[in-house]
This record gives structure tokens, sequence and C-alpha cells, in this order.
């Protein structure tokens, strides 16, 4: 199995300059360990005039992200010219972070699904929020509407700031830590709950115990300020023009500081890893001691 790095140790950094073409390859041993793929010269290009998309004017004010989601974009608003030009912006991320991958991890190529493109204009401080949509507490990514069933997330970050602010993250301890520390306090779903929640149309497709499971680690770890205060963490900025990499269902994370930023999410089935035992699905199988999904007979 692979080591899980302490918090300190995240971070793992690379000097290429281009999206395509570049040194670094065959990462993903790293970044299925929990370490944060670190590349501070890798700079996503604005195009003249592209800079004014930066602004959270461009946001409709019903999310706090704007995204290209099946080539539609969603939570912007303005005249159709514009928001084209913003459409082609996030589509180029798109195919810059695909790229980027398929360079960095042979091993997911032709596996990995593309989920949505975004620019997050908004400033990360000062947004009000309930403690459970606090991003600027450590968590785990889980959805509660959006079931996963043990599918990983991969995701591209880059900073595209322009007056020089980084972006601060918190990175906490390794996953198989937060769930032996979680484990005691971590409960079974009442029977019936998926179908319930289904029906209800609450989620989109039937929460699977995985699910429950990862839901119940992200909100333990939010509702408890000791754990935010006292659990093991280190400070990262990712400065303007940096692009970071990480599986966020599996490295704990909290957001700090920073405003502009592009992201890219890609979904990768756990069998599809270098070494299927380090994602979230077979940790919490391992310490837990029973399965959390259904597999095929």
């Amino acid at each position: 199995m692979a080591h899980s790095p302490a918090p300190h140790d995240v971070l793992r950094s690379f000097d290429d300059h281009d999206w395509a073409e570049g040194a670094a390859t065959h990462l993903e041993h790293l970044v299925e360990g929990g370490h944060v793929l670190h590349f501070p010269a890798l700079a996503f290009v604005l195009r003249p005039g592209e800079e004014r998309f930066l602004d959270p004017a461009w946001s409709d004010g019903r999310a706090k992200n704007i995204s290209l989601r099946a080539g539609t974009l969603r939570g912007a608003h303005g005249d159709a010219a514009a928001l084209a030009e913003l459409a082609a912006l996030i589509s180029r991320y798109a195919e810059q972070a695909q790229a980027l991958v398929e360079r960095l991890f042979p091993q997911y190529r032709g596996r990995l699904r593309a989920g949505n493109a975004s620019l997050r204009p908004f400033d990360v401080e000062g947004r009000p929020s309930s403690w459970r949509k606090d991003d600027a507490r450590l968590h785990v990514d889980a959805f509660p509407s959006n079931p996963m069933a043990g599918v990983r997330l991969l995701r591209v970050f880059h900073n595209l700031n322009r007056d020089g602010r980084p972006r601060t993250w918190r990175v906490g301890e390794p996953f198989a830590d937060l769930v032996e520390r979680m484990a005691p306090r971590l409960r079974a779903p009442w029977p019936g709950s998926a179908a319930l929640l289904r029906a209800l149309r609450v989620t989109k497709s039937p929460r699977t115990p995985y699910d429950h499971m990862m839901l119940q680690l992200h909100d333990l770890a939010k509702a408890d300020l000791d754990y935010q205060r006292n659990a093991p963490q280190a400070a990262v900025d990712f400065a303007p023009g940096t692009t970071w990499i990480v599986f966020s269902d599996q490295v704990s994370h909290a957001v700090m500081r920073g405003q502009h930023m592009m992201e890219q999410t890609f979904y990768l089935d756990p069998g599809d890893q270098l070494v299927p035992d380090t994602s979230p699905l077979h940790v919490l199988e391992r310490v837990l001691g029973r399965p959390l999904l259904r597999r095929p007979a």
C-alpha cells in the first residue's frame, strides 16, 4: 500500500511549463497516496479581454461557481456574445486540464470521465455559509444529493488571481487516520433510508452505505471545532499562476483565502487506479470491516 504523507509533507512540486508536454509523468502513485501535485510554473493564460470575466458581477448570484456542463454555461448572466466568450474560456481550461491528466496519469487514459469545469470568481472570505457548507473547515469532499458509489474525485485547480493573492489551503491528516479517528462515531444508515431519499428526490440516485459513511466523515469533521483547531494540519499557499491536482475525496482540506480560481473535475472508478486499495472505498471497508458497496455476483 502507498505511504500516506503527513500534512507538512503532502506537496510534490514539478517545474513543468506546458499542459500537454513535460517531464512529469506516471504520477499515479503520488496522487493516489494522498499527495497534492503542485505545478508552480504551469499557468493558464488568459487571452486579451478575458480578464473582465474575473469580476463576480458575471455570476447570476445563485451559485458560487460559473460552470460549463456538457457544453452548457451555468451560473452566469450577460449578453449572448459575452457569455459565448466566457464559455470558450472555461472550455479551453477543460481541454488543457484533460491534456495534463492524460500526460501525468497514463494508467487513467480512457478511464477518466470529465465532469464540470468552472470559474470561481468570488472571494473565499466573507461569503455567508452554514457550518456544513463552510469549506474553510477541514473536510473530504462528499455530496448529499449526488451519491458517488465509490467513484473517485480528481480535481485540477488553478489560481487565476491578478492581484498577487495566493489561494491558501489547510491540508489535514491522511485519510486512513481520519477514518480511524472518526470510526467510533460512524453509524450505519437506517434500513430503507436510501430508497426513501431517492423517492423524495433528495438524492439523484440511491445513497450507498459508502456515500453514507463519506457524508458522516465530512460532517463530523466540519462540526468538530476541537478537531478543526487541533488535528494535524499544515497551511499551503498556491501562488497566482499555479496549478495543483488532488483527489479531493481523499485529502482532507480547507480553503481559507483567495479569489479567482479555475477547476476541472474528473471521475475515476477505484478499480481503474494503479493501486485500488488506496481508494476511500477500500480504506473505509478495511477499517470498518464490512463491504460498503454491492459487488456483482
